[in-house]
């Protein structure tokens, strides 16, 4: 009857051990994983005469503005970069990044163009007009492994 028990404590050992470690190996990819959801901010340049009447348009110094997570630096890497033709873009992926999305559009005065506006958020930056939009995506479903 030792003989048993020793063998069954080996068996139960190697049971246990096995499930701690795929518990491990588990945990160890979810927080290795990207997050479920991603934030863009793109912002690039327009000329004064392409500001639709009736917008509202703030100042690169507005508190608002600095509380979005990557606002700024999206407005300063299309001034650097004079981006006229192409969107410059700050991707946010972390936790909570499709709130980002949901600040611009709500607590900005953001206009929705209807023609060939540009949809956004119109900021001036010193003496040029950058035009501020951000989109988001989720992953609904978790990878297969």
């Amino acid at each position: 009857m030792m003989i048993r028990g020793k063998e069954m404590a080996l068996s139960l050992l190697a049971v246990g051990t096995a499930a701690v470690a795929g518990y491990a190996l588990r945990s160890g990819q979810r927080t290795d994983s990207p997050s479920r959801s991603k934030a863009n901010l793109g912002a690039r340049i327009i000329g004064h005469e392409d500001v639709p009447d009736g917008v509202t348009v703030v100042d690169s110094t507005s508190q608002r503005l600095g509380e979005i997570p990557g606002a700024r630096r999206a407005i300063g890497r299309a001034v650097r970069n004079d981006a006229r033709e192409e969107w410059e873009h700050v991707t946010i992926d972390r936790d909570g990044a499709w709130s980002v999305v949901d600040t611009v559009r709500g607590s900005l005065p953001y206009y929705s163009g209807s023609g060939g506006e540009y949809n956004g958020v119109y900021v001036r930056h010193n003496d040029r007009i950058v035009v501020l939009d951000a989109i988001g995506w989720a992953r609904l479903e978790e990878p297969l492994h």
